[in-house]
């Protein structure tokens, strides 16, 4: 599957659009989670639990898309997005989404 950011694909040609994909991934961490997040906020820098937090959930929200853009016939996704919402106290909601089509190498 291809999954880009761009509205084209250079090199192909759009022979048939399928519309909207999407993959949504909602992520929270645990108790024991927030606590470590709290600590490494005292000391400021990175806060590597929500940074991993905010990376599993991109990667399963484009997986998701993924897998639904290939249950349309689609091999690839055009003008891909991310968009994220924080729902609840640390509970992240990352949902990837694009147009999913069909390409084909242009000769």
């Amino acid at each position: 599957m291809i999954v880009v950011t761009t509205n084209e694909l250079q090199g192909y040609r759009v022979v048939k659009q399928l519309g909207l994909v999407r993959g949504l991934s909602v992520r929270s961490r645990s108790i024991v989670g927030n606590l470590g997040a709290s600590i490494q906020i005292v000391f400021g820098g990175n806060i590597s639990v929500y940074t991993k937090l905010a990376d599993e959930a991109r990667a399963e929200a484009l997986q998701l898309l993924e897998q639904h853009a290939a249950a349309m016939g689609a091999n690839a996704v055009l003008a891909m997005r991310y968009d994220a919402n924080e729902m609840a106290s640390a509970v992240t909601e990352v949902l990837a989404y694009g147009s999913a089509v069909v390409v084909e190498k242009i000769a």
